[in-house]
């Protein structure tokens, strides 16, 4: 299975050696994003593409001086929606009504309970749950980085609160839940990247009913 042989390649690199990585790859990347899985289909957040170096600058401090921000070719910045409104459920059922060619009267049973679930919760509650769902994304985004043969780094060492005030994600409704910095392994100066892999036992880490 050639993911399986993917999973083994990668790791979370330390340290990233400045490449570029070709459009095609990055756009794969992105498209296994776009097609990942959410609870009802309803996406609620959004993937910031960072390749600005000025901003990555800015970014390094925010996050612990992880070398990886600045040496890296994107950094992806995940952000899960910071509440969940009637408005939105309103432009996802108009979306899913003109994908499939339905009048979007057929899909009101479906509103209506997109509609209950997100009223009976509080804005952090619905945020919670779409930081959930945006980790969905980012797992997916992992996987296929490494079918591409692309080097990421799973991140959640970093400031939220600041990194949404330089990236105006408030005034998006956004709040950052974790970044993935994109690109190339430096071997000569990873001490991790010659490392056996480790992981749980599978007797240990599955338990059969």
């Amino acid at each position: 299975m050639e993911l399986i042989k993917s999973l083994e390649w990668r790791y979370a690199s330390k340290k990233m050696n400045g490449k570029k990585v070709s459009q095609e790859k990055v756009d794969n990347i992105l498209k296994a994003i776009q097609l990942a899985p959410s609870s009802m289909g309803l996406q609620p957040y959004t993937i910031l593409v960072i390749t600005n170096p000025g901003i990555k600058k800015q970014i390094l401090p925010i996050a612990n001086n992880q070398s990886q921000i600045v040496d890296s070719s994107h950094l992806l910045v995940f952000a899960a929606w910071a509440d969940i409104t009637p408005g939105q459920i309103d432009e996802y059922i108009a979306h899913t009504a003109k994908t499939r060619n339905v009048p979007e009267e057929t899909l009101a049973g479906f509103k209506n309970t997109l509609l209950n679930i997100i009223t009976k919760k509080t804005t952090e509650e619905n945020y919670q749950w779409a930081a959930r769902q945006a980790y969905i994304a980012f797992g997916t985004a992992i996987a296929a980085a490494a079918e591409e043969r692309v080097d990421a780094t799973p991140m959640e060492g970093f400031n939220a609160t600041a990194l949404d005030a330089l990236l105006g994600l408030k005034e998006k409704g956004l709040r950052s839940v974790t970044l993935l910095p994109l690109g190339y392994r430096d071997t000569g100066n990873d001490w991790l990247a010659n490392l056996p892999k480790v992981r749980r036992q599978r007797e240990k880490l599955f338990i059969q009913h």
